[in-house]
């Protein structure tokens, strides 16, 4: 089936045809019928399946449609997320997908000056995408309305959970006409998330794509073992080896990815960081320049790049192996995108080893090893252009990044 059988506004039809969307991913076949019929649906899919335009087309459809369109009469669907940065990819999806239509999406989040947003919903809006913080900020001073909403979607649901936002949620639900639709999306599924979506959602539609295949069958993952103190000089070597690629690199904490960032301008190689301590300005500037291949090589975090949807990323490495199993899902689903091959490679010092066994029995199955010989790896630590290996000058590394965290507080 192609987009063009749909029965969907054909200004929606012409913006898919601009964009090159011609025929639906699963999760799109199986979810965009049920939303237009207005049921409520709980979609778990993997990440780079296309769950945004899953939700974007048939969301956008209903609303063009309906025969009142002033948005005098307030916000028709509310798309809440846990990250900014999600915020205005969903919001880029909206008004992509919705250019030719009547509806108009805009996003919310904290982070930046709440003028302009302001400015922008007393203009009226039909969809609202926005963090939780910064949405009741906007609530309680009375600047979104809430009480008009038809449609509810939480995305990246298992992540909101993770970061505390579940209160927020709650309290949300009490702001919301009963009769609504509710749609929820998420990557990953557990008991906790089942207990919060059974209770938000009525006689749902509950739809899973590949529950026994959490990673893409398109991404071929790798795991090198390697000591904590070398993984700089291997992240050179994969850089050097692959200079036209687009390289993104996960780290545990804050600290590490600006230890990273030194080690690498040390070497010779320009990179970006993206993590909580960064403004808002500079985490979208690094984005940017990262999507456009200005800069090949971005370092995050979890909390900064989950669910961000960055195209032709060839390589994920795990610098650092996450905290929980499921979140290595989602580190690997940056790449291979879609229909696109990508590749993840993880490095795994001796103290990781109970981690890399808990992903594996997550995904049901070994990640395969790249097996480095002895010589492989004296030749990798000789050749870096890293020089400096010394304790005092990471520690100088630490010590910079935390002077500059308090400055940043008492500004």
């Amino acid at each position: 089936m192609k987009f063009e059988d749909y029965q969907i506004a054909p200004e929606i039809k012409r913006s898919l045809e601009t964009a090159g969307f011609k025929r639906p991913t699963d999760i799109q076949f199986k979810a965009i019928p049920a939303i237009i019929k207005g049921e409520d649906v709980l979609a778990i899919a993997q990440t780079g399946t296309g769950k945004t335009a899953a939700f974007a087309i048939p969301v956008i459809d209903k609303l063009h449609k309906q025969k009142v369109s002033s948005r005098s009469e307030g916000i028709k669907c509310v798309v809440m997320v846990p990250t900014r940065e999600l915020a205005i990819q969903i919001n880029e999806v909206f008004n992509k997908i919705g250019q030719h239509t009547r509806v108009k999406a805009f996003s919310v989040f904290g982070g930046v000056e709440q003028g302009p947003q302001i400015a922008q919903l007393e203009k009226g809006i039909d969809v609202l995408i926005s963090t939780p913080g910064r949405m009741f900020d906007l609530v309680s001073q009375g600047y979104i309305k809430l009480n008009r909403i038809e449609i509810l979607i939480l995305d990246e649901a298992d992540h909101m959970l993770d970061l505390g936002f579940i209160k927020d949620i709650q309290d949300l639900i009490r702001f919301l006409p009963k009769s609504r639709q509710t749609l929820f999306f998420s990557a990953t599924i557990n008991e906790k998330i089942k207990k919060l979506a059974y209770s938000l959602v009525k006689n749902a539609i509950r739809i899973q794509i590949s529950p026994n295949n959490p990673v893409a069958k398109n991404i071929s993952h790798s795991v090198a073992f390697i000591g904590m103190d070398d993984k700089r000089f291997f992240l050179e070597r994969v850089i050097r080896e692959n200079p036209e690629s687009k390289i993104l690199v996960f780290v545990r904490t804050k600290v590490r990815a600006e230890r990273v960032f030194n080690a690498l301008e040390r070497m010779g190689i320009q990179s970006l960081t993206i993590h909580g301590d960064k403004d808002q300005a500079d985490r979208l500037t690094a984005l940017n320049d990262f999507k456009k291949g200005n800069v090949k090589v971005l370092i995050a975090t979890d909390v900064s790049a989950r669910g961000i949807d960055i195209a032709n990323v060839d390589y994920v490495v795990n610098y650092d192996l996450p905290e929980q199993a499921e979140n290595y899902v989602h580190r690997v689903g940056r790449t291979g995108r879609g229909m696109q091959k990508g590749l993840a490679v993880s490095f795994c010092s001796p103290e990781e080893k109970p981690v890399l066994d808990e992903i594996q029995q997550y995904l049901d199955k070994p990640i395969d090893v790249l097996k480095i010989t002895s010589s492989e790896y004296s030749q990798t630590l000789d050749f870096t252009e890293d020089t400096s290996d010394d304790l005092k000058s990471l520690m100088k590394e630490v010590e910079d990044f935390e002077t500059a965290k308090r400055k940043k507080k008492k500004k």
